[in-house]
C-alpha cells in the first residue's frame, strides 16, 4: 500500500490522442546511456513558431533527486522548454530526453508531475472531484484513488475544503489545487511552472516544504519561477536562460560567487604594513577592504594580518543576492 508519509506522489495525466509520440533523431549508444542516468537532458533544443524563435540551442542537464531552478525574463523560452519536455510541443531541432526516454514518450509522461503556469478547472466540481477526474485520466487504480486524493488534499492544505466547489476558491486556493493535481501518483520528475505565484507567505512556505520532501524521496523537481528568493532557498542548481539560450548554470554557490571583495575589521595593524600581495586595500578606520581576492586566499590574508601582530574581529566577504546576480547575467548577455 502506498504511504504518503514515506513517498509523496505525482503523476502527469494521460494526454489526448492528438499528442502523438515524436520521432526522435538518431542518437549514439553513449548519448542514450548518459541520458538514462539523468532526469532531463537536452542538446541544442530549439523551437520556432513560424518566424518567431521561442527557443534556440538549449543544452542542460537535470540530475535525479535534485531541485533544479530554471530562470529567465519573460519571453526567454522557459514555458516553451517545459512544454517540449512534457510532450505538449514538438522541437524544431535538437534533442531532449526525460527520464531516459525521448521527450514526449507516452509511457514516460505517466511518470511525470506537471503544474502549468496557467490552468483552470471546472468551477462546478469540488476539489475532491477534480482530483478524482485526474486520477482516472492518469490511470490510477480505483482501489487507490481515495488514498491518493486524501493525501494530495492534506499535502496542499485543502482537506477542510475538499467538498467545496472550485468556483468559490480564491486564486491561492486554486493554485494549491493545481499543485495537488501534480501530486497524484508516484513521480520521478515534477515540473512546476510558477507554483507560488498566487500564494501568501504561508502557502509559499508549504510549497517549499513539499519540494524538499519530494527531493528527500528521490524525486527530481524542475522549478520555473520568477520569485528568486524562493529559488535561492530550495534549489540545488540553477540555469539562467535568456533569449532561448542558457547563459549560466551551476550550484547556488557557483552562481552567487562574489567579485572577490572582502572586508576585515582589524585593530593593531601597523599602517605601514605591506599587504599589496592581496590587492590594493582601502582603509576606513578599523575596516580594511580588499577587492579582486580569490576566496581561497582569504584565510591566507587573515593569517598574514595576525602574523603582523594585529587582531581580527570580523571577516565579511561580499555576498550577492540571486536577484543581483540574475540581473548582472542578463546585462552581460545583452552586451
Amino acid at each position: 500500500m502506498r504511504s504518503w508519509a514515506s513517498s509523496p506522489p505525482t503523476r502527469f495525466s494521460r494526454l489526448p490522442p492528438r499528442f502523438t509520440d515524436p520521432t526522435p533523431e538518431p542518437v549514439s549508444a553513449g548519448e542514450a546511456a548518459g541520458a538514462a542516468s539523468l532526469a532531463v537532458h537536452t542538446q541544442d533544443l530549439a523551437k520556432r513558431y513560424g518566424r518567431t524563435v521561442a527557443l534556440t540551442a538549449l543544452t542542460m542537464d537535470v540530475r535525479r533527486a535534485e531541485v533544479f531552478g530554471f530562470l529567465g525574463p519573460n519571453g526567454a523560452g522557459k514555458t516553451t522548454a517545459v512544454k517540449l519536455l512534457v510532450g505538449l510541443a514538438r522541437p524544431t531541432a535538437g534533442q531532449a530526453w526525460v527520464l531516459g526516454a525521448p521527450a514526449g514518450d507516452r509511457s514516460t509522461r505517466r511518470r511525470l508531475g506537471y503544474l502549468p503556469e496557467l490552468f483552470r478547472y471546472q468551477p462546478w466540481l469540488s476539489a475532491r472531484e477534480v482530483l478524482g477526474l485526474h486520477c482516472q485520466l492518469a490511470g490510477i487504480a480505483a482501489a487507490s484513488r481515495r488514498e491518493e486524493i486524501d493525501g494530495a488534499l492534506a499535502w496542499v492544505g485543502l482537506a477542510d475544503r475538499a467538498d467545496d466547489r472550485v468556483g468559490g476558491y480564491s486564486k491561492g486556493m486554486q493554485q494549491r489545487l493545481g499543485l495537488g493535481v501534480a501530486l497524484l501518483g508516484r513521480p520521478e520528475l515534477v515540473l512546476l511552472d510558477e507554483p507560488t505565484s498566487a500564494l501568501d507567505p504561508v502557502g509559499r512556505h508549504d510549497v517549499r516544504e513539499i519540494i524538499r520532501r519530494l527531493k528527500a524521496n528521490g524525486t527530481a523537481v524542475f522549478l520555473n519561477s520568477h520569485l528568486l528568493s524562493e529559488v535561492e532557498q530550495v534549489c540545488d542548481r540553477v540555469a539562467v536562460v535568456d533569449r532561448g539560450r542558457v547563459i549560466a548554470t551551476g550550484t547556488m554557490a557557483e552562481i552567487l560567487r562574489g567579485d572577490g571583495t572582502v572586508r576585515l575589521r582589524v585593530q593593531g595593524l601597523d599602517p605601514a604594513a605591506r599587504l599589496g600581495a592581496f590587492g590594493a586595500p582601502v582603509v576606513e578606520g578599523e575596516w580594511i577592504t580588499f577587492t579582486g581576492l580569490e576566496p581561497e586566499r582569504v584565510p591566507e590574508l587573515v593569517a598574514e594580518v595576525v602574523r603582523r601582530g594585529a587582531r581580527v574581529y570580523a571577516v565579511e566577504p561580499r555576498t550577492r543576492s540571486l536577484e543581483e546576480r540574475f540581473l548582472q547575467l542578463l546585462r552581460e548577455s545583452e552586451a
